[in-house]
C-alpha cells in the first residue's frame, strides 16, 4: 500500500492577530492617553494580544509607539495627497489641506484628538530621544512640502511679485499646529474654519 505524502506543516506558531490592525488600536490608545500614561497592560488589552506576543511583534513600549507613529505619518501622507494634486492652485491647495486637517484633528467626537505629532509625540519628546527625532523629522517634512509648494506657486506666478516664499511657507505649515491645538482644546469647527480661511487669504490672496 502506497502511503500519501503528508503536507508539511508550517513551522512556528501562527500569529493570532493582524499586525496592522493591532498597530491601529495601539495608536488609538496612545492618542487618547499619551506615551507616559499608557501602560503595557493597556496596550495588551486594546490590541488583543498578550504581553509576550506584543514584545515579540513590536518590541518595548517605545518601539511600539514609534511604529504606531510611523503608521500615523504614512496615513497622513495618503490623506493629504489630494490637497497637493498638480492641477490645484496654491489657494486651492491650502483650502483643501486645512479642510482635511480640521477633519482629522477633530476625530474623537467629544474628545478631539488633534494631531498626533503636535499633541502626543511632541508632548512626550523631551525625555525620549528617538521620539524627539521622529517629531523633528515630521515637522521638517511638513516645512519642506510647504516650501516646495510655495516655490512652485512663485514660479507659476501664483503669488504676488516679491512675496517672501520661505516666510509664507513656514507660516502655512504652522497653521496646522494651531488648528491641532485648538481642535484638541475643543474649539468648534466654525472657529477652526475661520482661522483656516483667514490664513489662506493672507498666504494666497485670490488677486495674486
Amino acid at each position: 500500500m502506497v502511503q500519501k505524502e503528508s503536507t508539511p506543516k508550517p513551522r512556528g506558531r501562527p500569529r493570532a492577530f493582524e499586525p496592522d490592525a493591532a498597530l491601529a488600536r495601539a495608536l488609538d490608545v496612545f492618542r487618547d492617553s499619551g506615551f507616559s500614561a499608557t501602560s503595557l497592560d493597556d496596550l495588551s488589552a486594546a490590541m488583543g494580544i498578550n504581553r509576550p506576543s506584543l514584545y515579540g511583534a513590536f518590541g518595548d513600549k517605545r518601539a511600539l509607539f514609534l511604529k504606531a507613529y510611523e503608521r500615523y505619518r504614512a496615513r497622513m501622507l495618503e490623506v493629504f495627497a489630494d490637497a497637493f494634486s498638480a492641477e490645484k492652485s496654491l489657494r486651492q491647495t491650502l483650502e483643501r489641506a486645512y479642510e482635511i486637517a480640521i477633519e482629522v484633528y477633530s476625530e474623537g467626537g467629544d474628545n478631539p484628538r488633534g494631531c498626533f505629532t503636535v499633541m502626543t509625540a511632541g508632548s512626550e519628546a523631551l525625555g525620549e530621544g528617538p521620539i524627539l527625532e521622529a517629531v523633528r523629522s515630521a515637522l521638517a517634512n511638513t516645512d519642506m512640502v510647504m516650501l516646495r509648494r510655495f516655490e512652485r506657486a512663485a514660479a507659476e506666478g501664483d503669488l504676488p511679485a516679491g512675496a517672501d516664499v520661505a516666510a509664507r511657507a513656514k507660516i502655512a505649515a504652522s497653521i496646522f499646529h494651531t488648528l491641532a491645538v485648538r481642535a484638541r482644546a475643543g474649539a468648534p469647527r466654525s472657529e477652526l474654519a475661520m482661522i483656516a480661511a483667514s490664513a489662506v487669504d493672507l498666504l494666497a490672496p485670490s488677486s495674486a
